[in-house]
């Protein structure tokens, strides 16, 4: 127990060290695992990845046989019973796919264990575990007090909090969000012509925050900010079901939770759409947050493909790509993201990359990020036949440029 006196501890760290303390007299079939997601790359550290991660323990926690402590830099310790280690090993196992792509996972794993989990048998290295616990706190404490005294306060980010969020979804629900939202086109290429395929409908996270969450960290809070995407969710469907303001026209695609698929939200959105229109909407689900929960994944596709609605699979990599079998999750596509690294990897690599594209139909394959040719040539050389990204808008923007200059020429002749 923490001695009386003890200056209180707060946070995550606050609250392992006074656990880990209360289990002085109960160490014997307790194990620990420190998975240490901040050895992760920035782009593996997003808010709905650290979610996902923690997801997988949910059931453990539960069942009181464990407890997760979500740290600072977003670590996670688990503390848990001897009894639940299959369960444990499980939940290692589906974080390890969920990250599959980050170089930390992708690289040799034979020192894995030292470089992404490290183990602790509390009965017998409990003065370790107390130990780190203690660092965590301080270099906590360090971090909550190392702002620079010369930044203005009203400079500093603010952590969101669950106030701050009530706030903002009652703006929400009074603003009018067209100007924040978003399309971006998905394209064929005949040479250097684009052909739209659908567009993706989006809420700018940028303009959302500069708009209503000034200076407000977004990541401070995964599980607010999961929230706050729900809310979005819920709000473009909102939107997009009032067709007497609005008609959609064109194939469209729209990036959603899982639980938004559960959501009264997108029964009253499917109401409003007409039955044709359904065929033209494309639902865009996170890899990651498929993954989390496969069973509510699979419960929802269900309930879409029955509506006629297709499904995307988004967020996968040439590092992942393998994981995933579209066919058994019943998507109708896949979304690659492109990253220019798979052009270091050898032949080898590549060609196991086209083989793995070929599999899974190029023709329902969307690579997106596409900043520049090479990309899209890459693509191409893999038979990928969808493509998205600033460079695609540039070219249909100068496609534009062309025909307007075309029909100026028409009109004065």
């Amino acid at each position: 127990m923490p001695i009386s006196g003890k200056p209180k501890t707060t946070g995550q760290e606050g609250l392992l060290l006074d656990y880990i303390q209360r289990l002085e007299q109960h160490k014997k079939g307790r194990h620990a695992v420190h998975i240490h997601l901040s050895r992760l790359k920035p782009f593996n550290r997003r808010d709905h990845h650290i979610r996902a991660a923690t997801s997988t323990f949910d059931g453990m926690v539960r069942s009181l046989n464990g407890q997760i402590f979500v740290l600072d830099n977003t670590d996670i310790i688990v503390i848990y019973k001897a009894g639940v280690q299959g369960e444990v090993d499980q939940a290692i196992r589906k974080i390890r796919f969920l990250f599959g792509d980050d170089p930390l996972l992708a690289e040799n794993m034979e020192d894995e264990g030292v470089r992404f989990c490290t183990w602790y048998k509390v009965d017998t290295q409990y003065e370790e575990l107390v130990r780190l616990a203690r660092t965590l706190v301080d270099r906590a404490k360090r971090g909550s007090e190392g702002a620079p005294v010369a930044t203005p306060a009203a400079e500093r980010e603010r952590p969101l909090t669950p106030k701050m969020l009530g706030r903002v979804e009652g703006a929400l629900a009074r603003a009018d969000l067209d100007n924040m939202l978003r399309r971006q086109y998905v394209c064929t290429l005949r040479g250097n012509v684009p052909e739209a395929l659908f567009s993706e409908l989006f809420i700018s996270i940028g303009d959302l925050r500069e708009t209503l969450l000034p200076r407000v960290n977004l990541a401070s809070s995964p599980w607010l900010f999961h929230h706050l995407t729900e809310t979005l969710d819920k709000r473009v469907l909102a939107m997009l079901a009032k067709t007497g303001e609005r008609t959609i026209t064109g194939e469209i695609s729209l990036n959603l939770n899982v639980g938004t698929l559960l959501s009264p939200e997108f029964l009253h959105f499917d109401d409003n759409v007409i039955a044709s229109m359904r065929g033209n909407i494309i639902i865009e689900l996170q890899k990651v947050d498929v993954f989390a929960d496969l069973d509510a994944y699979l419960f929802a596709r269900e309930f879409v493909r029955e509506r006629k609605y297709r499904i995307c699979i988004d967020g996968l990599t040439y590092l992942t790509l393998p994981f995933v079998d579209r066919e058994r999750l019943g998507a109708d596509m896949i979304k690659l993201v492109w990253n220019p690294d798979i052009l270091d990897q050898g032949r080898d690599a590549i060609d196991d990359f086209r083989r793995m594209v070929k599999a899974q139909n190029g023709a329902n394959t969307v690579l997106c990020r596409c900043d520049n040719r090479d990309a899209v040539e890459f693509g191409q050389s893999a038979g990928i036949m969808m493509y998205q990204g600033r460079y695609i808008e540039k070219l249909i923007a100068e496609e534009n440029r062309k025909r307007s200059i075309r029909k100026r020429k028409t009109m004065v002749q």
